[in-house]
């Protein structure tokens, strides 16, 4: 766990958002090391079924994310209760999954999301590359349910066929200016 932020600062927490194999993790890692940050992996609160259940090629419904989501809008309230920033993976991909986010927090603003995206061939490519719970065929499901973000919730949008550092760049240029 990182240290309080400075007296008179305010704790921030950075979503990094986007369908499975946009980069979420390996751009969250970076921005956490960068801003010296809590890092939380998304991944590693879902409950055991709904690994179960996408493991099987069994896309999740509203009812499999609650509990999920839950989950980490409790991190990010203990994590500004406590003094400290954050940057947590989340897919993210309704409006009502990100407002459950930021409800426990005194202040919606405290929330930035990074949006991570790219042409569907792309990502698609990524995820028939890697070894994660999520079977590969779920990611039609997830592009379908991706509600983009609203012009009064506070993100940028970034295109992840770019290098990694060039994803990583922008996200920094963009949590500093908000």
């Amino acid at each position: 766990m990182s240290a309080p932020e400075p007296a008179g600062s305010r704790p921030r927490h950075v979503v990094v958002t986007g369908v499975s194999g946009t980069g979420k993790t390996t751009v969250a890692v970076e921005l956490a090391q960068h801003f010296g940050w809590v890092f939380v992996e998304g991944d590693d609160l879902h409950p055991p079924a709904n690994i179960a259940k996408m493991s099987a090629g069994i896309a999740l419904d509203d009812g499999d994310r609650e509990p999920w989501l839950a989950a980490l809008a409790l991190v990010l309230a203990r994590h500004q209760a406590g003094g400290s920033s954050s940057v947590v993976t989340c897919s993210a991909l309704k409006r009502s999954y990100r407002d459950v986010l930021r409800a426990r927090l005194p202040d919606a603003t405290a929330v930035f999301f990074v949006h991570l995206a790219a042409p569907y061939d792309v990502i698609a490519a990524r995820v028939a590359s890697r070894e994660h719970f999520m079977a590969p065929s779920l990611l039609r499901s997830q592009v379908d349910t991706l509600e983009l973000l609203g012009e009064d919730e506070q993100s940028v949008v970034i295109d992840v066929s770019q290098p990694a550092t060039g994803v990583v760049t922008e996200a920094i240029g963009a949590i500093e200016r908000s």
